[in-house]
């Protein structure tokens, strides 16, 4: 596996998970800022394809074992390719000609919390736990948060917005229980990299279809600028640090990176951009990261046991409330009956 073997100890990983979360919090930014110059399924296949291009040619130089070889490699390279890149980006993508950046980091921050309740329909895993349901509808309340479905004010195109971001993380979770069953043999940097090169392909050629052509583009600095910072920085650069970190803490600790995205997103679009935060907005997001934390109750506690042991025990003190409130309204024994346990 590609790792940064130099920045090695505690300080390095925090530092380079903060880095993480900052190169792809601030690509929402840059996509929004993109949009404006490029029609967006070009947009986003040129992105993937560039730095899929670039990671495939890390691949090749230090991994001997680049090529899929078994079925199970190239359904894995599909199914990566189809939802986690294509479908994922074209919604997101799509969803930022109506909302900023910040709000669509802030819906997408919804996909772990999507993801949970996937692998339980999906995996035949059985009804979510009772945390886990518990922090489904709340992601599920902080989007509706966002949305604000008022119809006595009813913005149809903030409402279409939010509608395709969502539909971005929901796809994003769809990728991700599909690929669990499949135990590709390929590494995980030549995966992504296939997966990134075919994923764009499919982009552009949707992009195609529905209209999108080279010869149509006006080529702008400002338009080459964020193309070039989604490839270089938020692309290839925030890849090469994400499989390190992958490697040194493991997808679960990882997947905590979603709460600082929506930050870094929203301080970005303010500063380039000028957008305000909206309350309902800030709301929504407060809402989507209690539902997340209460998911991934667990690995918090695990991750804050060593250095805030009052945190974590609050943590674990409040799960235990949540869970019992919700068996004492009956809602336990619906969740927990013979297909929920484990």
């Amino acid at each position: 596996m590609v790792s940064l073997d130099p920045f090695s100890g505690p300080r390095w990983t925090v530092g380079l998970f903060v880095l993480l979360a900052s190169l792809w919090g601030t690509s929402f930014v840059a996509i929004e800022v993109g949009l404006h110059h490029f029609p967006p399924l070009y947009f986003a296949g040129a992105r993937y394809l560039l730095a899929g291009l670039a990671i495939m040619a890390v691949a090749v130089l230090t991994d001997p074992s680049w090529l899929p070889r078994e079925r199970a490699d190239w359904v894995s390279i599909g199914i990566v390719a189809v939802f986690i890149i294509a479908a994922n980006h074209a919604f997101l993508y799509l969803g930022e000609l109506y909302v900023p950046g910040a709000v669509a980091a802030v819906v997408v921050s919804l996909s772990p919390v999507l993801t949970i309740l996937m692998a339980s329909v999906m995996l035949g895993r059985g009804l979510p736990r009772v945390h886990e349901a518990a922090g489904f509808l709340l992601g599920i309340a902080g989007v509706l948060v966002i949305a604000n479905p008022d119809p006595s004010a009813l913005d149809v195109s903030h409402l279409t917005g939010i509608g395709l971001v969502f539909l971005s993380a929901a796809s994003f979770a769809v990728g991700g229980v599909l690929s669990r069953p499949f135990r590709s043999s390929l590494p995980i940097v030549p995966l992504q990299a296939w997966s990134m090169v075919l994923g764009s392909l499919l982009l552009l050629v949707v992009g195609w279809a529905r209209g999108e052509r080279v010869a149509g583009i006006e080529y702008s600095t400002t338009g080459a600028i964020s193309l070039g910072y989604l490839v270089v920085f938020s692309g290839v650069i925030a890849f090469l640090v994400y499989f390190t970190l992958l490697d040194r803490i493991g997808p679960s600790q990882l997947n905590l990176v979603g709460y600082l995205e929506p930050i870094v997103a929203s301080i970005m679009g303010y500063l380039v951009l000028g957008h305000v935060i909206a309350v309902g907005t800030a709301a929504g997001f407060l809402l989507i990261a209690l539902g997340f934390t209460l998911i991934q109750r667990d690995v918090l506690i695990r991750v804050l046991d060593h250095s805030m042991p009052s945190v974590a025990g609050f943590l674990h003190d409040v799960g235990d409330a949540i869970e019992l409130l919700f068996r004492s309204n009956s809602v336990g024994y619906r969740l927990h009956g013979p297909f929920g346990k484990r």
